[in-house]
């Protein structure tokens, strides 16, 4: 009864352990204890008080207590003395076999704060069992003409103590012909042999009847014995060999059954009965014969059921092959298992804690522990959680884990987690264990509006109606209640000429956008400015987007003639030479059009003629030419009425009229060759280039020689009022003036003064040129070879 309510208690206990504010480290060893197997219940082990370092009454208000790994609870903690105690007796051979050591892996733990004491206690063997044969009765049949020294194995006996308690030698009972020498396997078990000291004589002796007897270490040693029966037969001088002196396999721990293990084979050069072999296991231990089977004709050793890698890793057997004549051969067959991947990890919870409140980061939410049957490999262990919940694992010990929140919770944003644990071995295949647990998180206003998007792009035609509809924004709280009700606003734009409360409105309770004017995308093409959303928490949270409104434009503008200009008074006329070869050029339209895309795409075509068949007007570039040569028959002026359309829907147009006049000897600054096929692009660009050179060069020099003549004149009557009224400075003027006639007829450089007129105050009137001419040329010419007009070279001047 009263194990039954301390049962009860410790499982009340376990589940509400772990939900404490922090966890200490865990891990810490204590012990090793040992103590012999077979003490009463109630034994003391040891005092964990004075290990753990903690009074008697810490024992007690922290509630100490023993976690075994096993299913049955061997020990008990008495937390009014601090002792250690077991609570049931314990049977080593039943605990662990023939493992040594024979070890029990507990945990004791303590709370506020949590503590992890990692123990052992290790079962010494006494010697509580005697050596056993399995056989009672031996029988050897030897041939009498066995060599001295031959040797015979003998069956082992068995015994469950281990180590000095097990058997650790043979002895046979007194007798002239054998004595028993005690082997050791590589596993660490002896079995006798006997061996022939004297020769056999069966007309003396035709049978030999001993005993053996088994002896084990113990204090005081225990025995077995069993009967050997000797029966010498005659002359058999072949025994049987095998082919291998040992046999080494592998099988895999998962091998059905009845599956075939190995086939040994053994000869015997003898004949008739003698040569007859028959197979069987020699000295088999218990686990052996229960495990292996041997064929006693075809040699073949089978599973008698599956091997475990996890109870028996390997198994050592000698097969015994024996002729007709008694004779006999031996061979080791080494028996290595496999391990195989086929425990599956096991996790154990400790401890949980829910509900976790949000907000509140570093939270111990389970303690849990795993662990996996399998060796090597197989046997380790990983533990994980999904990644996309805000959880960690944190190793707390030896196989132990401690599942923690990785940040603070949000409510709002998910209020139950699943947490699925999952446990992989690191096998072949890998196993996987999963378990879940569920936590629950518990609520404040923490969360502000959420646009769905960080910027939204609205799309305007322009002339738009007022008022309309442009386009929703949305914002979501994942708070409930007022937290979650939002209101929406614009807000103030950074930029002081965007008139935005005169373009724009938003609908408060569902963010609904409205021009309140038409757009013209030919004076704004787009805008942006920022919305806010917030909530009716307290405080009130909120957020920001921008919006951004692009004016799509409409083909609301014709296209404007720019050359030839249509409004002036005079109307424009072009000369075209009689003698234009054929493309000539003899204008070019130039129209642009207010609109933007292909609203924009202008096209120009000839709506009417004065001649039809004279004129052409390119469609893409407005450049309109002789489609043919003039001859004396066509009309000295022509009026061209051209269309220019852009490309929008519907199309908008505008027209030009141009006046071409014939005329003859017009000097022409460019003609096209009308053998030489020319690019059109490219004639264009050179005729323009070379229009604009010849156009300024004529401006410059005409401009220039009004101004030297000018200044020439002004010169002379200065001089020839006032004596000694110009000085000329040191330094020259440098100006050049290009000889653009390009006769080159005369190469002189004349040196021009500005003089300044003015009164007895200093102050000058006016200023003029004053021509210096070289001395050869005053000698020769004087004043005349600065009036001459036909002067084409450049000029230096000096200021006064």
């Amino acid at each position: 009864m009263e194990t039954a309510w301390m049962h009860k208690l410790r499982q009340r206990q376990v589940l509400t352990f772990f939900v404490l504010l922090s966890v200490s480290e865990a891990g810490r060893e204590l012990g090793p204890y040992s103590i012999e197997e077979e003490m009463e219940r109630g034994s003391f082990v040891a005092n964990l008080g004075k290990d753990l370092g903690v009074e008697l009454a810490e024992i007690s208000t922290r509630r100490a207590r023993i976690i075994s790994r096993e299913n049955r609870e061997h020990l008990q903690l008495n937390v009014q003395s601090g002792d250690l105690l077991i609570s049931e007796k314990l049977d080593r051979e039943e605990l662990c076999g023939s493992s040594e050591p024979c070890v029990l892996h507990f945990q004791v733990l303590m709370e506020n704060p949590l503590e992890v004491f990692q123990a052992e206690l290790r079962v010494k063997d006494i010697n509580d069992h005697s050596p056993v044969f399995t056989e009672k009765e031996m029988m050897l049949r030897i041939p009498e003409n066995s060599p001295l020294g031959n040797v015979f194995p003998l069956n082992n006996a068995l015994d469950s103590d281990v180590e000095i308690n097990n058997i650790q030698s043979y002895q046979v009972s007194s007798n002239s012909h054998f004595l028993v020498v005690t082997r050791n396997r590589t596993d660490g078990r002896k079995y006798p042999e006997l061996v022939l000291e004297k020769e056999l004589d069966r007309e003396e002796e035709p049978e030999l009847r001993l005993t053996l007897i088994a002896l084990d270490g113990g204090s005081p040693p225990r025995s077995g014995m069993a009967r050997v029966l000797i029966e010498v037969v005659d002359i058999n001088d072949n025994a049987p060999e095998f082919q291998q002196s040992t046999y080494q396999v592998q099988i895999p721990e998962n091998r059905p059954q009845g599956s075939l293990v190995v086939t040994v084979s053994a000869n015997d050069l003898d004949s008739g009965d003698n040569a007859k072999v028959l197979y069987a296991l020699s000295q088999p231990s218990e686990d052996i014969s229960k495990t292996l089977e041997v064929n006693p004709v075809t040699g073949e050793v089978r599973l008698r059921k599956e091997v475990d890698f996890e109870t028996i890793p390997s198994y050592e057997v000698d097969i015994k092959a024996t002729d007709g004549g008694g004779l006999s051969g031996k061979c080791t067959l080494l028996l290595q298992v496999v391990d195989v991947n086929d425990n599956p990890p096991e996790v154990m919870l400790s401890a949980l804690t829910s509900p976790v409140p949000e907000n509140s980061p570093d939270e111990v939410v389970a303690v849990f522990s795993v662990r996996d049957a399998d060796s090597g490999k197989n046997g380790k262990v990983i533990s994980s959680i999904q990644e996309d919940i805000p959880f960690l694992l944190k190793p707390s010990g030896k196989n132990f884990y401690t599942l923690k929140t990785k940040r603070a919770l949000d409510r709002e944003e998910k209020e139950q987690y699943n947490i699925t644990i999952t446990a992989t071995d690191l096998g072949t295949p890998r196993l996987t264990t999963q378990h879940t647990i569920t936590v629950q998180v518990s609520d404040v206003n923490d969360n502000a509006p959420a646009f769905t998007q960080s910027s939204y792009t609205l799309f305007v035609q322009e002339n738009n109606s007022p008022a309309l509809h442009i386009g929703t924004i949305s914002a979501t709280d994942s708070d409930s209640g007022s937290n979650a009700h939002i209101t929406y606003s614009l807000l103030p734009t950074h930029d002081p000429e965007l008139p935005l409360s005169s373009l724009i409105s938003i609908n408060a309770d569902n963010g609904q956008l409205f021009a309140l004017r038409a757009l013209d995308y030919e004076v704004l093409q787009s805008f942006e400015f920022r919305v806010g959303a917030t909530d009716q928490g307290s405080p009130a949270l909120s957020s920001q987007a921008l919006v951004l409104v692009q004016v799509l434009d409409a083909n609301d503008n014709a296209p404007f003639v720019l050359y030839p200009l249509q409004n002036a008074s005079a109307p424009y006329t072009e000369l075209l030479p009689r003698a234009a070869e054929p493309g000539y050029l003899v204008t070019k339209v130039v129209a642009v059009d207010s609109d933007s895309g292909q609203n924009a795409w202008l096209s120009f075509q000839l709506l009417k003629a004065t001649e039809p068949g004279l004129f052409s007007v390119w469609a893409h570039n407005g450049e309109v030419r002789t489609s043919r040569l003039l001859s004396e028959r066509d009309a000295p002026k022509h009026r061209l009425l051209l269309l220019v359309k852009d490309n929008g829907d519907p199309p908008r147009s505008a027209s030009v009229t141009l006046h071409v006049l014939l005329v003859d000897g017009f000097s022409q600054p460019y003609l096209p060759l009308p053998e030489v096929v020319r690019d059109p692009a490219q004639d264009e660009d050179a005729l323009t280039m070379y229009l604009v050179i010849a156009l300024a060069s004529v401006s410059s020099l005409f401009l220039l020689s009004v101004l030297l003549f000018v200044g020439v004149r002004l010169c002379r009557r200065a001089r020839a009022s006032t004596l000694g009224g110009c000085s000329v400075p040191e330094g020259h003027f440098p100006g050049h003036l290009v000889d653009v006639s390009g006769t080159g007829t005369l190469s002189q450089s004349y040196q021009y003064e500005v003089c300044l007129m003015g009164d007895s105050s200093g102050s000058s009137d006016f200023k003029f040129l004053q021509p210096v001419l070289p001395s050869s040329l005053v000698q020769s010419s004087g004043k005349e070879m600065v009036e001459n007009s036909t002067l084409q070279n450049s000029f230096e001047f000096n200021h006064y």
